[in-house]
């Protein structure tokens, strides 16, 4: 079994910043790839940013310049540091993770999801 869980969610004035966390545990092989997504009201849920076990990054466009997405491998651990945060970033932010288990079987992981809010 593998468990994926957030924290770091918050109210944020516009302007300010938030870290989110995201740990990985369980019967895990090895980590291919850790992102974030995101979930706004009335919204379809969107790729926020994601990285590989080689290190490479992607992020949506909405983000770039503003948000960095960091990972700590020995600690199946990924960050997403929010800066600059406008109110449009308000959502649900939710952790995924594509990994290979013990048993050689290949996952698509999500966590719970938490709320990040902007708002004066």
């Amino acid at each position: 079994q593998v468990r994926v869980v957030e924290s770091g969610g918050g109210l944020v004035q516009p302007g300010g910043s938030l870290r989110l966390s995201c740990v990985a545990s369980g019967s895990i092989s090895r980590i291919h790839v850790m992102g974030w997504y995101r979930r706004a009201p009335g919204k379809q849920r969107e790729l926020v940013a994601d990285t590989t076990s080689s290190g490479s990054t992607n992020y949506a466009d909405a983000v770039k310049g503003r948000f960095t997405i960091t990972r700590d491998n020995a600690k199946n651990t990924v960050y997403l540091q929010m800066n600059s945060l406008k109110p449009e970033d308000t959502a649900v932010y939710y952790c995924n993770v594509k990994i290979t288990t013990s048993s050689l079987l290949y996952l698509e992981v999500w966590g719970q999801g938490t709320l990040v809010t902007v708002s004066s």
